[in-house]
């Protein structure tokens, strides 16, 4: 039993970097109806920029979290400005295209100032255990779900008593209803894409002194983000959440009763199951 309760600890603390990088996913996806599959490459180059911090200047992974996060902000906002805004009006195949097109761009920019090599971010804080109640947790796991709790109420918030909140809402159910009355929906879009960039750098800053950095690490976070938002319902805030944490829990369990090389078939398969059975996923409905 004492394993158990620890596996579920470590899953739903998984989890916590799951609900911030499936927030901004879904966010992005709510607001303006796009996938974007560049998302693993903005948390790369979110991670490359935590490093390069700690690194030149000294500065704790923790502590660049706010430049990293408006960086990626204003790179997710320019994106949405000058690749996506003018293909909104396309066939959504297009945009797809671009989105992957953006991916390929920052993947190989990476590979050519970076190389290859795998790098780490010095911070002895954020990778030493800490006994809570009899149980071992990981700092950095355990900040990071905080973190994450905290984002997704504050988002929540945000989006239900905030003017600039509602009108996100308001253009993610219906765009054109909400440009007669008055919304600057383009404007709208750009901070919709920006924040949901945004958060992929604050998952960056939390996960720099956890993971490696290279090329390709975006890439196994982002395909689990996409299963989760997918599971939770696409553009569903909750659903990132709850879907988050239960791939967290499944993860850690499939790891250690199965194999740690079977884990993503066993989520892939509940992943698949359940758009069996509820197609529109967890949290979805056929409006949104």
């Amino acid at each position: 039993m004492d394993i158990f309760i620890q596996l579920l600890i470590n899953g739903l603390l998984l989890g916590g970097a799951y609900i911030i990088i499936s927030l901004g996913l879904t966010l992005i996806f709510g607001v303006v109806r796009v996938v974007n599959f560049a998302h693993g490459e903005f948390l790369m180059i979110g991670m490359y920029l935590v490093y390069l911090i700690a690194t030149q200047l000294g500065v704790h992974p923790y502590v660049g979290l706010v430049p990293v996060a408006l960086v990626l902000f204003a790179l997710g906002a320019l994106t949405q400005k000058c690749i996506i805004q003018p293909l909104l009006n396309a066939d959504e195949h297009i945009q797809i295209f671009a989105t992957v097109g953006v991916s390929t761009i920052l993947l190989n920019l990476a590979l050519v100032v970076f190389g290859a090599n795998v790098y780490r971010a010095p911070a002895e804080l954020g990778t030493h255990a800490i006994s809570l109640g009899g149980f071992s947790v990981v700092s950095g796991q355990l900040i990071t779900f905080i973190t994450a709790i905290v984002l997704a109420i504050l988002l929540h918030v945000f989006m239900h008593r905030t003017y600039l909140g509602r009108a996100l809402r308001a253009v993610a159910q219906h765009r054109y209803a909400a440009l007669l009355m008055g919304v600057n929906v383009n404007a709208v879009y750009c901070i919709a894409f920006g924040l949901g960039t945004a958060f992929v750098g604050i998952a960056a800053s939390l996960l720099a002194p956890q993971y490696p950095v290279f090329p390709t690490v975006g890439t196994y976070f982002v395909l689990t983000a996409f299963v989760i938002v997918v599971l939770g319902g696409l553009g569903s805030l909750y659903g990132a959440v709850a879907g988050s944490l239960i791939i967290g829990v499944v993860d850690t369990m499939a790891g250690y009763y199965i194999a740690p090389d079977l884990k993503e078939v066993v989520y892939f398969g509940i992943f698949l199951l359940i758009l069996v059975l509820r197609p529109n996923g967890l949290f979805g409905t056929s409006t949104e």
